[in-house]
């Protein structure tokens, strides 16, 4: 029995072409982004940090963090977790206060003259205050307000805390070489 000459439409050659050919894109962009989170890597992150229980910080809602693995971007805990992680995973990572923003120091605790602010009747303790010495801009925390001097404490504000990430791995592409 002779074979029946079908019709061929260029029209929707093209349209099938095309279609295998985003299919073939689709599956590299798939298997690279299988490519494991290493030194040099450039990472985005969802992520939403708590301290004492409470949201301290998130990314939810906004453009996710990016960084470049081992540059020191981010804090030494939450870098060295994320390591070997793909776009994808998800990880609750526990931070010690060694690992994250240090532990306090008794050192940064100083006592300044209440004369020294402006604004004195508007300070109470745990507000930021922020000045400028010597041409280097600072920003400390009142600790303490006593009759004739204030404490300030200079430490980061996350000093001696552990903190509570969950993160979401958004993407991960290998770094320039």
């Amino acid at each position: 029995m002779p074979l029946k000459k079908q019709k061929f439409n260029l029209k929707y050659s093209f349209a099938i072409i095309g279609i295998a050919i985003l299919g073939f894109a689709a599956c590299k962009k798939v298997a690279g982004g299988n490519q494991t989170i290493q030194k040099g890597s450039v990472v985005q992150i969802d992520y939403t940090l708590k301290v004492d229980g409470k949201i301290v910080d998130t990314s939810i809602g906004k453009k996710p963090l990016m960084f470049i693995e081992g540059s020191g971007q981010i804090i030494p805990g939450l870098n060295s977790a994320l390591v070997g992680l793909k776009a994808g995973d998800q990880k609750h990572v526990v931070v010690t206060p060694q690992d994250g923003y240090g532990v306090i120091n008794p050192k940064a605790f100083v006592k300044v003259p209440k004369t020294s602010f402006k604004n004195l009747a508007s300070l109470k303790v745990g507000s930021t205050v922020g000045g400028s010495q010597n041409g280097r801009n600072f920003q400390a925390t009142v600790y303490k307000i006593g009759k004739k001097h204030v404490v300030l404490d200079f430490n980061p504000l996350l000093a001696g805390k552990t903190l509570n990430f969950d993160v979401t791995v958004v993407s991960v592409a290998a770094g320039k070489s």
